[in-house]
């Protein structure tokens, strides 16, 4: 296994390098020594606006992870433009997403929660994403998952929020 990364600001630098670790299709780590199955983009090498649309499109053909992941780096890059909790929301939205599809019920609702209060916080049409139809459609997949007509799995059934 290759030594963890160290440093303060999760910023990978010449003294702070992060492996990539080997992931399934959905995300999940895989061991050290599997090929991992997941190539995404180098999403630091983006602009937060080239980061947002590959964001919108792995949403769209619910890659979870990679829009999470864009979403994530898009977050980071924004701090103290404004746009820091809305994309903090997205990342979530994401994450829910990717756990709704790994099976886990919990973590669906918790990051969908959290989403849903974040991106509801912004003005319909912010940074072209309508608003009140993602925050309606969060909401509509919590409520089925709790009452069981949404079951978390690689097959549950949704059509993700149009970004």
């Amino acid at each position: 296994m290759p030594d963890e990364a160290t440093g303060k600001s999760g910023v990978p630098s010449e003294a702070r390098q992060k492996p990539e670790r080997p992931r399934d299709r959905l995300g999940r780590p895989l061991p050290w020594d599997r090929p991992t199955e997941l190539h995404l983009p180098d999403f630091d090498a983006n602009t937060v606006e080239e980061n947002h649309e590959l964001a919108r499109r792995f949403l769209a053909e619910r890659q979870c992870f990679g829009a999470h992941e864009a979403w994530e780096t898009a977050w980071k890059q924004s701090r103290g433009s404004g746009d820091e909790e809305f994309f903090k929301g997205l990342s979530q939205m994401g994450a829910g997403y990717v756990h709704l599809l790994r099976g886990n019920t919990h973590g669906t609702v918790t990051l969908l929660e959290r989403a849903i209060r974040r991106v509801g916080g912004y003005p319909e049409g912010h940074r072209g994403v309508p608003v009140g139809e993602v925050v309606a459609r969060m909401r509509e997949h919590v409520a089925a998952v709790r009452d069981a007509t949404l079951v978390p799995g690689e097959d549950a059934t949704f059509a993700p929020p149009p970004v």
